[in-house]
């Protein structure tokens, strides 16, 4: 039995490296959209895909961005996904084809299959990824194990640590 808290796994993204990751998904997706190669647009899950996504967006030239909002977390807490802001039609066409769908993470995958049911002819694609949510993404960068917590930049702040022997004194 595993005692331990979803923090005490951790797995601390520092910016420099979420934009290393997201820069090496945009290099892996480069080239394989349905337009000889090119993306039509980037469309950011939110919140956590707005970074990558205007990463990939600006590494592979795609000016079109739009997003998704949908809410699946209370904090540490998860819950049935709903979508609370679509893209605009016009940005999706013809069930998403030739869109790259970008978040931060795939965990359970339940967000990507609600999202993939949407715009089922877009191309998903993930910095980080647990192997429950795997099978829904086309891309990703690396693997953690499903029962490691995620701390990505946006959601942390510096402060000083105790030495873990003794102290400064």
């Amino acid at each position: 039995m595993n005692d331990r808290l979803p923090h005490e796994k951790g797995f601390h993204i520092s910016w420099d490296q979420i934009h290393r990751d997201a820069r090496a998904l945009a290099w892996r997706l480069d080239g394989k959209g349905p337009d000889d190669g090119a993306w039509r647009a980037v469309v950011g899950i939110t919140r956590g895909g707005l970074v990558p996504a205007a990463v990939v967006a600006r590494e592979l030239d795609i000016r079109v961005v739009d997003t998704i909002s949908v809410k699946s977390y209370n904090h540490q807490t998860q819950s049935e996904p709903h979508v609370i802001k679509s893209p605009q039609a016009d940005v999706m066409g013809d069930q998403g084809e030739g869109v790259l769908i970008i978040d931060d993470l795939v965990d359970s995958g339940r967000t990507l299959a609600l999202v993939r049911e949407m715009y089922p002819k877009a191309m998903f694609a993930t910095v980080y990824a647990k192997p429950l949510g795997r099978p829904l993404v086309d891309s990703f960068i690396t693997e953690v194990s499903q029962d490691t917590w995620i701390f990505f930049p946006w959601d942390m702040a510096l402060q000083y640590v105790q030495p873990y022997r003794g102290s400064e004194n």
